[in-house]
């Protein structure tokens, strides 16, 4: 819909990148747009907009980053909504005159690709199973978008193949998400006088198989099982089992337990587990996704199928000998900081906006 005026850039020149997503709370693919967009500031003028949401993002954005909340912007679909949308994105792209439009999420990643120039829009697809088998109905637009931009990346190996073998096949990368260790204090205030303790983070949606976590605590009541992430309070729990809600900078947990867990229908590339990770704590987590990606069976996790006895052995396996336990959580450093970083991610997504 707009003009391709300016497409090029020479690498000794500042930047000025658009980044956008659809909602402004925190998240996944909001926790690389915050990574992503911080670093860039450094060298570059970057803005950030976004949608509904609680607005958590934009506190975690650095203070020299022009922060947008586009009043339209929705999840759910709506012709009213969707077409003021586009009218906003129209008006930020002649206002701000952006060298790259990065586009972040599948609603964003539609709207944008109808308005902004081609070869100065990326789009990256947070986690492609989404689109590929819960929402599967939308499979034809993305085919019919894909030339749209000037890159399609997915967050692992996994959503590139299955990209391809969806037949979205133009201009596809792979980029892995990157992370900064979370900071901060936190002291356990509940578990106590449990052997080991086991942390999940995730939302209480079906998908992220809070079920398949309760199953699996009751087969090791030794253990103390913790999940950060549920809106409200959660009722007739075994006794191992310890609902702490949701809690902002919830990563910084992994510092007080001993194993992560995440058992789920399907993922990209999940921040947790790279969280988790950049603490040299061992996975045990879903096969699914890209996370046999990052997580090595036997060597730094397992990842298992979606039964509670599987998740039972392999956790048992870990936290019962000292020096498995002490081997895993070495390997698990070593590839986070060998490829896992903010540093890595950013790198790669400049060699994408240089394309």
């Amino acid at each position: 819909m707009l003009s391709e005026d300016d497409t090029y850039v020479k690498l000794s020149e500042r930047m000025k990148i658009l980044q956008i997503i659809t909602l402004s709370e925190l998240g996944g693919a909001q926790s690389v747009v915050i990574n992503l967009a911080n670093d860039l500031s450094r060298k570059n003028e970057v803005i950030v907009a976004a949608g509904e949401g609680d607005g958590k993002m934009w506190q975690a954005l650095n203070e020299n980053i022009e922060k947008v909340h586009i009043q339209h912007l929705k999840r759910a679909l709506s012709l009213v909504s969707d077409f003021f949308t586009i009218l906003s994105f129209i008006r930020l792209y002649y206002k701000y005159r952006p060298d790259i439009i990065h586009l972040h999420s599948s609603k964003v990643g539609i709207l944008g690709r109808i308005v902004f120039p081609n070869k100065k829009t990326v789009y990256t697809v947070h986690g492609f199973d989404s689109i590929r088998i819960a929402y599967r109905r939308y499979l034809p637009i993305e085919k019919f978008f894909q030339k749209k931009c000037k890159a399609i990346v997915g967050v692992s190996n996994y959503d590139r193949q299955n990209l391809w073998d969806e037949g979205i096949t133009n201009n596809v990368y792979r980029v892995f998400n990157g992370i900064y260790q979370p900071q901060g204090d936190v002291a356990m205030k509940v578990a106590h006088g449990y052997a080991k303790k086991i942390l999940c983070i995730a939302r209480v949606a079906k998908p992220k198989r809070f079920d398949l976590f309760l199953e699996t605590a009751k087969m090791l009541p030794q253990y103390a099982f913790i999940w950060i992430g549920n809106q409200e309070e959660m009722e007739n729990l075994p006794k191992n089992v310890f609902c702490l809600g949701n809690i902002p900078n919830a990563g910084i947990y992994n510092k007080e337990i001993d194993l992560f867990m995440l058992a789920s229908d399907y993922e990209g590339l999940p921040m947790v587990i790279l969280e988790a990770m950049s603490f040299g704590k061992p996975v045990v987590a879903s096969q699914v996704g890209g996370i046999s990606e990052v997580i090595e069976n036997g060597v730094n996790g397992y990842t298992v199928d979606n039964t509670a006895k599987a998740f039972a052995d392999k956790i048992q396996y870990v936290l019962e000998d000292d020096y498995v336990y002490k081997f895993f959580s070495a390997n698990t450093l070593h590839r986070f900081n060998e490829s896992l970083t903010v540093d890595k991610m950013v790198k790669a997504y400049m060699d994408i906006y240089q394309l």
